[in-house]
């Protein structure tokens, strides 16, 4: 049985392999990485939920993602289902709930998620018919990446929303 770190650098690398493999092989080496978890584990759902998001079936993804969150996944694997699970809420059309999961993720400090969160944020907006406040989300998120401009486009986002 591996430890518990290279089980998780061996379900990166099958993950780094998935356009290689048919669904059919992929799901197989998943299930046997998983297997080496113990039972409860809420990493087991996060995969399982990931497969079905990566393979077009957000309908089956959701409720393994809400899983791996009642089983009380942490850290930044948590961050990475609030993506997952709210872009797939908002391809099923649940646009409300995606949001709120969004914005109560993005209470905590930023990380490494918090760009992808607003990105399926500013998604989600749009999706609602928000456009502007859409752009301004979007704007937010590039921020802390630009070069310069830092405070012009800062200013320009919020403005977006004051109109």
């Amino acid at each position: 049985m591996s430890t518990c770190s290279e089980m998780l650098s061996e379900t990166e690398a099958l993950w780094a392999r998935f356009d290689e493999l048919s669904a059919t092989e992929f799901r197989a080496e998943l299930e046997a990485l998983l297997a080496q978890l113990p039972t409860g584990d809420p990493r087991i759902a996060f995969e399982r939920g990931g497969f079905f998001d990566s393979t077009g079936c957000p309908e089956q993804a959701v409720p393994w993602y809400r899983q791996a969150l009642a089983e009380g996944l942490a850290g930044s694997e948590r961050r990475q289902v609030a993506v997952q699970l709210a872009s797939s809420l908002r391809n099923l059309g649940e646009l409300d709930a995606a949001e709120a999961l969004l914005r109560g993720e993005l209470e905590a400090p930023d990380d490494e998620y918090s760009p992808a969160l607003k990105s399926v944020l500013a998604l989600v907006l749009v999706s609602q018919g928000r456009e502007r406040e859409a752009v301004s989300t979007a704007l937010l998120a590039l921020v802390p990446y630009l070069p310069r401009y830092q405070r012009s486009m800062t200013n320009y986002a919020r403005e977006l929303l004051e109109d």
